[in-house]
């Protein structure tokens, strides 16, 4: 149901304003040079707001392109990630395997030092002490029992010390095998961290560039649309301005609906005085920029949103009393298109038919103006209508 409210003389006198204004501005003279140099700068906003879309259309390419090269980047990265993973498995094998190393070396030198200390001892027994020999054995013996006795510890004596010098130089023997193992696998160790550090330095510096690139073109996309709503803004000035200058309004007697060239749209003959006073409101802000949240703080606004310029508009006819969000919109007034005036709201933007006109912030960013006489898709939307509208 539209909403009775008292609108404030404030507002009301805007609104009269602009609809006087629009009747007025074609009785505006203007030297045919002003409109020229006026014109000529609306066509160098219309340029650089057409390369800068343009530009921002290849950044947008370049981003899709670059989603998918970064997906197939992430994908090698794994697979780097992955050998690197497997190289440190080796190096901590081998690094496991020069412990095992280390300390079956200190065990065979270990041995090696004690064989060396028992032939030492035995050489300076054989030295300092009167060791036996065959000859001395046969001829202290007594009886043919002590004889074999003598040589059987002569005998057991040599092998002793034979087996001490075979075990030193077996121990020695190992002990130089062991120490070139070891220096092999150090070799081997030494070259394995080298490698993982090398791929763990080329797996992070890809991954960096990767993302740097990404973010570099995010940012220079967003800088290029910042630019493209200010060259917006002033274009929709200038084209303010041309309306002002070259426009003209004709009264709205005699059939159907009229526009000049700012885009001052008139009611048509018949047409109920809520509609002309929504149209009136309409053309009041009609070619004022787009600004996301504007007018809904108040609906006295230097821009306006979607939903903004709708609730504006409806206002000066007393069908809302406050500015509207597009998805309150959805349940506003009663279900379905209007005879004079139609709703089409979602969640996320709204936009209205009056009178046959679009009015429209998406017509705005298309034509410098939110009326607009092309159709637009309505899927998604929700149709609403005041009630007797």
């Amino acid at each position: 149901m539209p909403t009775t409210t008292r609108i404030s003389p404030r507002l009301v006198a805007r609104w009269t304003v602009a609809a006087a204004s629009a009747l007025a501005v074609g009785l505006v003279s203007v030297g045919s040079n002003a409109h020229a140099d006026l014109q000529s700068s609306i066509d160098s906003k219309r340029a650089a707001l057409d390369d800068l879309h343009a530009a921002i259309a290849r950044d947008t390419t370049e981003i899709h392109s670059g989603s998918a090269g970064l997906l197939r980047a992430e994908h090698t990265l794994a697979v780097t990630r992955s050998a690197l993973a497997g190289r440190e498995a080796q190096l901590t094998g081998v690094e496991n395997q020069l412990i095992a190393a280390r300390d079956h070396l200190t065990a065979v030198e270990n041995r090696l030092a004690k064989a060396t200390t028992a032939l030492e001892g035995n050489l300076v027994a054989t030295y300092e002490g009167d060791t036996p020999d065959v000859f001395s054995v046969v001829v202290d013996s007594h009886g043919f029992t002590d004889l074999l006795n003598r040589l059987d510890y002569l005998h057991t004596a040599a092998q002793h010390d034979a087996s001490i010098v075979g075990n030193a130089r077996a121990a020695r023997i190992a002990v130089t095998r062991q120490a070139d193992s070891l220096g092999a696998l150090e070799k081997r160790d030494q070259q394995l961290a080298a490698a993982v550090e090398a791929q763990n330095n080329q797996a992070t510096a890809l991954e960096t560039a990767l993302y740097d690139r990404h973010a570099a073109i995010l940012t220079a996309r967003a800088n290029k649309a910042g630019q493209a709503s200010g060259v917006a803004g002033q274009l929709a000035a200038l084209q303010k301005r041309e309306a002002q200058i070259v426009g003209q309004a004709a009264p709205g007697s005699g059939g159907g609906i009229q526009v000049n060239t700012g885009g001052m749209v008139q009611p048509p003959a018949g047409a109920p005085a809520a509609v002309a006073q929504v149209i009136a409101a309409g053309n009041a802000i009609a070619t004022l920029p787009y600004l996301y949240g504007g007018g809904h703080a108040s609906f006295h606004a230097d821009a306006y949103d979607c939903s903004g310029s709708v609730s504006y508009a409806l206002a000066a006819a007393g069908l809302v009393s406050a500015p509207m969000t597009s998805g309150a919109f959805e349940s506003w007034g009663d279900p379905g298109p209007g005879k004079w005036i139609t709703i089409w709201a979602n969640a996320g933007h709204v936009f209205m038919y009056v009178a046959g006109w679009r009015f429209d912030t998406v017509a705005l960013a298309e034509g410098g103006t939110r009326w607009s006489q092309s159709a637009t898709g309505t899927g998604g939307f929700v149709a609403r209508h005041p009630p007797g509208l």
